[in-house]
């Protein structure tokens, strides 16, 4: 399995593709939604995207909209991991086309359990 994750905090992109790491999946990753964007048009459709709100230049809420409006990725599963809690703003990225929602701050045991309600864990 393949995972990209896409955050502009390189710790969290660290922990993150530590983790996936370890749950088996090789693990792409980009600092903003543009670059992610880029990416994926290089490497191709992964399994699943860690997806940051919060970010330079493409925000999460626009990339996880680009992405579902584009069929290469109809298979991807999409997860925001991020510090937005207002249930307007989940909604509103669920609503996107994100399959899950993960609160920052996050625990190995938070993001497995997210993983096996996508299928992936």
């Amino acid at each position: 399995m393949r995972a990209i994750v896409v955050d502009d905090s390189k710790a969290i992109r660290t922990i993150l593709s530590k983790m996936l790491g370890e749950f088996g999946f090789e693990v792409f990753s980009a600092g903003h939604g543009g670059d992610a964007i880029e990416l994926l048009d290089r490497i191709g459709a992964p399994d699943l995207a860690l997806v940051d709100w919060n970010m330079p230049e493409v925000d999460g809420y626009e990339f996880v909209r680009r992405v579902r409006a584009d069929e290469r990725y109809a298979g991807m599963r999409l997860m925001m991991v991020t510090t937005e809690s207002e249930l307007a703003q989940v909604q509103r990225a669920l609503e996107a086309g994100a399959n899950e929602y993960l609160m920052k701050p996050f625990t190995k045991d938070a993001v497995l359990e997210k993983l096996m309600i996508l299928g992936l864990g």
